[in-house]
């Protein structure tokens, strides 16, 4: 039975910035694209918590690529799933924060 997916605000507002940006400085297919992939990969952690890696064993964080610039973060929790954040590979990695 899959997981109950839960966004984080960290989540949401990195997702609101990334459409933006597509918006804007791209086609809004572009952002209805990126939308549809990250759709399908939340829908696959919901059935499948545990099918990308662990990097944090601690925090039992967890990272699936979206695209080769943007890569979302989520906690696998015993009822539901957590969406941490969707981070720009491009950045400096010491930004990143949970």
């Amino acid at each position: 039975m899959p997981k109950k997916i839960i966004w984080s605000p960290d989540s949401e507002l990195d997702l609101e910035i990334i459409l933006e940006y597509l918006s804007d400085e791209w086609e809004s297919s572009v952002a209805v694209k990126f939308l549809d992939i990250t759709e399908d990969l939340t829908k696959q952690i919901s059935i499948n918590p545990r099918q990308f890696p662990l990097i944090h064993s601690r925090l039992n964080i967890r990272k699936c690529v979206i695209t080769k610039h943007n890569t979302l973060y989520y906690r696998n929790k015993r009822t539901h799933v957590e969406l941490l954040r969707i981070y720009d590979t491009r950045q400096d990695p010491e930004k990143l924060k949970f």
